[in-house]
Parts: C-alpha cells; structure tokens; sequence
C-alpha cells in the first residue's frame, strides 16, 4: 500500500513540475519575449522580422548613404511592385510606426538601389567607410560612352556598379549616369577576368545584362519597414520601363572612319537642313510621346543614325516608323495642330498606311506603319504618280533606346538587318546589278541616279492613292 502510494505521489509529483515549466514557457512566450522584442508573437509590442539578415543589411546600407549624403533611391522590382500595392498606406506611415517587416525581410540574395552619380560631390573614402561599417565592395568601372565621339577623351572609365555585401546579403548599386537628351543611363555590367565571379550570384541581377535608359524620376521619401528610403514617385511608370529599358550606342568609332573614306558635307545648306531636321524630329517625338505612340527611326533616319551617327544632309527627309496597333485616329489632326500639314495619306489602316506631313523649308515627315505577320514584318510603298504599291519585308525586330540629336530615342534592336532590309545588298546602277555591294555603306547611294534594287520588295496588287 505504502509503495501504491509512493508511486502516486511521484507522478503528482511530476506533473506538477511539467505544467509549472509549461507556465514558464507560456509566460516567457507571450510576455517577456514581447517585452524586449525578441519573440515570434504578433502581439501590440513585437517586432516582427527585424533581425534578418536582409533587414539589417539594408538598414546599415541606408545609414552609409544617408551619412555620406549619397544620392540613392530604391528601385528593386520585387520591393517597389509590393510597395506599390500599400502605397497610399505607406505614404502615411511614420517612422517606427511598423511592427512587422514586411518588404525588407523577404528571403533574397540582393536588393537593387540606384545612384545618380551626377549629384554625387563626395566619393573620395566611400569605400574605406563602407568596409569599416562591416560590407565588402566590388566596383565595376567601364569607359564612358559619351566620349567615344571624342578621340582625347574616349577610353576615359566611369563606375558604372556597385556590389557592396553583408554577410549573405548583398547591395546592388546600380549607377545612372545623366545623358544629353534629359535622361538617366546606367551601364552594361561585365566583369573583368581578375574580378570573383563567385563574390555574389550575377545571374540572378536584374539590371546590368545590357545598358538601359529611363526617364528622369521625380521622387519621394516614404518609411518602408521603419528605413526612411527614397522610391520613384510613380513607381508604375518605372517598373513599365524596365522590361523595355535596352540601350545601344551610336558607333562613334565606325562614324569616324566613314568620315575619313567619305567627306562630310559641312556646307551651309547641309548644315541647315541637318538643323531644320532636328527641330522636325523633336517636334514629331513631342507630338507622338503625347499621344501615347511609340515610334522609332526609320529608313534613311536610322541609316544616318547607324552609319554616321548623323542626319544625312541629302536625304531631304525625316522617317519614323510606327507599328500598326500604336495607330490613333487623332494622329494626323495632332500633328496639323502643331503646325505639320498633311502632304499626302497612301493606303488605309487596315492595310499599307503611310503618312507624310509638311515641314519648313521642304522638309517632309515621312511615318511608315508596320504590319506584323507570322515569320515577318512588312510596310507599303506607294509610288506618287502611278498609285504601284509595294511590299517591303522585314525580319522581326525588338525596339531599343538609342541617343540621337540630343534626343532619347528608339531605333531596332535589330539595326543591322533592318538596314540590309530596307537597302538590301546589291544595287542598280546605269542599267547593271553590282552584286556584293552594300548599298547603305555608301555615301550617296539613293542619290546615285540609278534605281535601287530591293530583294525584299514584292510587288503586290495597287489600291488607289488618297492624297
């Protein structure tokens, strides 16, 4: 009986103990831990995610910028597509308003800042600051592509990224570089062969595969996570940017060399068409970009663009191409309005537009709309007088952004076989094909008096001419 009674009273025994340590549990849980901000509870108090590896590298990264007045804003996609969900509430939010982390402290490998480098007055010991503070920094530096025009200056190197890590986190600084045409640039990341590639995880960057452009954001303080970060004041304009921000450069170096086979033609009137047709190509960019129309260079435009990084003086026009389903209805009383007359009107919408509209002193706005097919793309050509209409081919092309007369501005991605498209590889001269002679490589091969053979145009049925 005495050992019954033993044995009763160490289990009583024993589950005392177990529900008194269950009581220190559940009070070191749901009062002490919230208390100092240590616990996983979502009680009033408690500091949710605050301590990931994530979090506290971006809030040290801030805390450099902010005391080195470097002028940084956000513009991680992943970040600002979820800021731009809460964004009214986060406009209002206060600094340590928050107790749960919420964009900051997503598992990643990197979070993406930008640099406009052309507000920065003080880069002397950033780095020397930066490792102090604890992160290891990689620069990539490249030549500056806006001095290649310039033989004294080409080669001159500009940074071009930052990759500053903390322990397995890591800051991507890209740096945008201000462009002639009131836009903001930022170049190709390519490391160089002494450079470890095993530092942090490229592949997975969203910006440096290639250069881009974008428009000049206006920006805004707003608290994300309790960091007071700079974003784009609309963010949805940027991330719509992203996907279609690929830049590439006029070929300063090919320019120069065409020059030296090929005089250029510096008379006065040359000079004064290439002015005039400037002022044309500005005004027709201003008009379409309000119209919510994307365009780019076309035929002898691009040519310029691509050959001699120029307008050419002889061409007596200006070209732009539009595809067929940025077409308006408003786009010709658009361009009357500013002063733009139509000429003439060739085809219908449904099939072979084209436009061309009056500048001063002769100069004609020509736009071509481009018509997409299976395997290709094709515009229609309208002769004047005898209302034949042609069909020239292309291959499909993307567009990119590209820097011309000062102006950002879109040519095809694909300039090579557009050109060889448009001009094709041999030419008609006095009556005989010369075979294996590019036309677009000579100066004035539209201006030759012989009539250009096109091996991508197909003659097809004509319609009747609407002037």
């Amino acid at each position: 009986m005495s050992r019954i009674n033993k044995n009763v009273i160490l289990a009583l025994l024993t589950l005392t103990s177990s529900a008194f340590l269950l009581f220190q549990l559940y009070y070191y849980k749901h009062y002490l831990s919230a208390k100092n901000g240590t616990g996983l509870s979502k009680s009033k108090g408690s500091r949710i995610g605050f301590d990931s590896t994530q979090w506290r590298a971006v809030k040290k990264f801030i805390m450099l910028t902010s005391s080195q007045n470097v002028p940084v804003f956000l513009i991680d996609p992943l970040i600002l597509e979820l800021i731009n969900k809460d964004f009214e509430q986060l406009k209002n939010t206060s600094h340590g308003s928050t107790s749960e982390c919420q964009f900051f402290c997503v598992p990643r490998d990197f979070t993406t800042f930008a640099l406009r480098y052309h507000l920065w007055k003080n880069e002397e010991g950033w780095f020397r600051i930066a490792e102090n503070m604890g992160f290891q920094c990689l620069k990539i530096e490249s030549k500056d592509p806006r001095l290649d025009g310039i033989d004294s200056l080409s080669g001159t190197e500009i940074p071009l990224h930052y990759i500053c890590r903390l322990a397995n986190h890591a800051i991507h600084l890209v740096v945008f570089h201000e462009r002639s045409g009131n836009y903001l640039w930022h170049g190709h990341l390519r490391l160089k062969g002494h450079m470890d590639r095993k530092f942090v995880p490229f592949r997975k960057l969203r910006f440096g595969r290639y250069p881009g452009a974008f428009d000049r954001p206006a920006l805004q303080q707003i608290t994300v996570d309790g960091l007071e970060v700079f974003i784009p004041k609309d963010p949805v304009h940027f991330l719509e940017e992203i996907p279609h921000s690929r830049f590439i450069e006029c070929r300063y170096k090919e320019a120069r060399a065409f020059f030296q086979q090929y005089l250029d033609d510096n008379t006065v009137e040359a000079m004064a068409f290439r002015k005039n047709a400037k002022e044309l190509l500005q005004l027709a960019a201003k008009t379409l970009k309000k119209l919510g129309v994307r365009f780019w260079l076309s035929s002898g435009t691009c040519l310029g663009w691509y050959r001699q990084c120029n307008i050419i003086p002889y061409s007596k026009d200006v070209d732009l191409g539009i595809f067929i389903q940025d077409y308006k209805s408003d786009i010709i009383s658009a361009f009357q309005d500013v002063g733009l007359p139509l000429k003439h009107k060739f085809g219908k919408v449904e099939d072979s537009l084209e436009l061309s509209f009056q500048g001063k002193d002769d100069i004609k706005l020509d736009i071509f709309f481009f018509y997409e097919e299976t395997d290709h793309m094709w515009n229609g050509g309208t002769q004047a007088k005898t209302g034949k209409k042609f069909k020239y081919l292309f291959p499909k092309f993307t567009l990119c952004w590209t820097e011309f007369v000062d102006m950002k501005i879109h040519v095809p991605c694909e300039t090579i076989e557009y050109i060889e498209a448009n001009y094709g590889p041999y030419i008609w001269i006095q009556g005989r094909i010369i075979p294996e002679m590019q036309c677009w490589r000579l100066p004035k091969c539209r201006m030759s008096g012989g009539r250009l053979w096109q091996s991508s145009k197909a003659e097809i049925p004509a319609h009747s001419v609407v002037k």
